[in-house]
């Protein structure tokens, strides 16, 4: 008997100190997960920006795998046993965990029940309503870089799928958008020998070409055609502009800058569309726009004024300048940074809300970090009522505020280009969060 009981330890010890080592760190787990789950809504930092993980506690087995899949850090946790998204700001919507779960028990959504998110209504292909009009990328709700070019070489893929061989004269598609998704539509459109032209209201970079100078872009490895592999995660805006100009310059890949799209009309043979500079005829359309190409203005007295910009493009041109950044998501933070970094510029940010929820973690600890050194002034519920020409009035808990200032950079955000999107016949949808 004896000799049992020494042969049931032999393996129950190891067993029983394996499972109190795993009971230990799911409780340390859940006791991090909870206080940042916790921090996150004390400060009010519970709306995520864009696409976000919404998961099933019925299908979710507490595993961890998409928490250790997530390439952004410790935007999931576990409590009580089950995967929560505890820093809903944070998370940028790589779509990392709904790929590493097991039990499919993370949707990805856009929206909340408390903010809807405005996107165009396309089917699985990334058509519309409108047939021949496709939309990938940043206008369809799918910012991120990786997720964007797949979305672009899809739709390329759908309009190859369903072009008719005895298509009038004209092009197979006109691409519109010289970001990710349109770069990479363009690439597989000539991949596939399609006969297309490719569209850009500005430059090279879409969205990102406007971002501040030694913004870091998130991204994932990704497979580009004409070009290969590309293997990306955390680099500067100049590093992805540049690798961007060497795609277009090996691939010879054809794209008309500072051309802008100003109609599109369906008739019986396909398109008419109009830029400023002239008229093409095409089978299908793909809209790779972004969604702020239109800044959103405050709608204040004095805003038309010639100091107030909408983007920062060159922080140097502001030294020894007193300059207010008007915003509270990541444009606006960076921005700020950027200035702050400039010697002899004084930057103050104001911000409406109480904390700056839509920004990331990192950027928000290196806000508080300016500001604790004294090389950044920040006013959080305060809103601009009139801008001055030497000066901006704003409205604080604490009364009117008259603040210094040689210019105003404006980082509110953009207008989703809805009249162009109504003119095509294109119907909009409110994502709030649902599955």
């Amino acid at each position: 008997m004896l000799q049992d009981w020494n042969a049931i330890l032999v393996y129950l010890v190891p067993l029983m100190l394996i499972w109190g080592v795993y009971g230990l760190s799911r409780r340390r787990r859940h006791a991090s997960a909870s206080a940042r789950s916790s921090a996150a809504r004390a400060a009010g930092l519970t709306e995520p920006a864009s696409l976000h993980p919404v998961i099933d506690p019925a299908l979710c087995l507490g595993c961890a795998t998409c928490i250790d899949a997530c390439p952004e850090g410790d935007i999931l946790g576990l409590i009580h046993g089950k995967a929560v998204l505890v820093e809903p700001t944070s998370c940028i919507g790589h779509g990392a965990c709904r790929e590493a779960c097991p039990q499919d028990a993370i949707s990805l959504v856009l929206g909340t029940a408390t903010r809807g998110v405005e996107i165009p209504l396309v089917d699985s292909n990334f058509q519309t309503n409108v047939p021949g009009v496709y939309v990938a990328g940043e206008l369809g709700g799918m910012g991120l870089i990786r997720n964007a070019t797949n979305q672009g070489c899809q739709a390329i893929d759908a309009i190859a799928g369903s072009r008719s061989t005895n298509a009038a004269d004209g092009l197979d598609v006109l691409i519109v958008g010289a970001g990710p998704a349109g770069i990479a539509a363009s690439l597989r459109a000539k991949e596939l020998g399609l006969r297309c032209v490719t569209i850009e209201q500005d430059t090279l970079g879409g969205t990102v070409a406007h971002y501040p100078r030694g913004k870091v872009v998130m991204t994932a490895p990704m497979r580009l055609p004409l070009f290969g592999a590309v293997k990306l995660h955390e680099i500067s805006k100049e590093e992805l502009l540049a690798l961007w100009t060497r795609v277009v310059e090996e691939t010879g890949v054809e794209i008309r800058f500072e051309e802008r799209l100003t109609a599109v009309d369906r008739d019986d043979s396909g398109f008419r569309i109009a830029t400023q500079r002239g008229e093409f005829r095409s089978a299908a359309v793909l809209l790779a726009i972004g969604r702020r190409g239109t800044p959103r203005p405050l709608g204040v007295p004095g805003e038309e004024r010639d100091h107030v910009v909408y983007r920062l493009t060159a922080p140097e041109q502001y030294r020894n300048r007193r300059v207010l950044v008007v915003g509270g998501g990541d444009s606006a933070l960076e921005a700020a940074l950027s200035l702050a970094d400039e010697s002899g510029t004084e930057t103050t940010i104001s911000y409406r809300g109480a904390a700056f929820s839509r920004a990331k973690v990192k950027n928000r600890d290196r806000v508080s970090e300016a500001e604790a050194a004294s090389r950044l002034r920040v006013l959080l519920e305060s809103q601009v009522s009139e801008i001055g020409e030497n000066s901006v009035r704003l409205e604080t808990p604490g009364g009117p505020k008259e603040l210094a200032s040689d210019a105003v950079i404006i980082c509110a955000g953009g207008l989703l280009p809805t009249p162009l999107l109504r003119q095509i016949g294109i119907e909009i949808e409110t994502r709030h969060g649902e599955v």
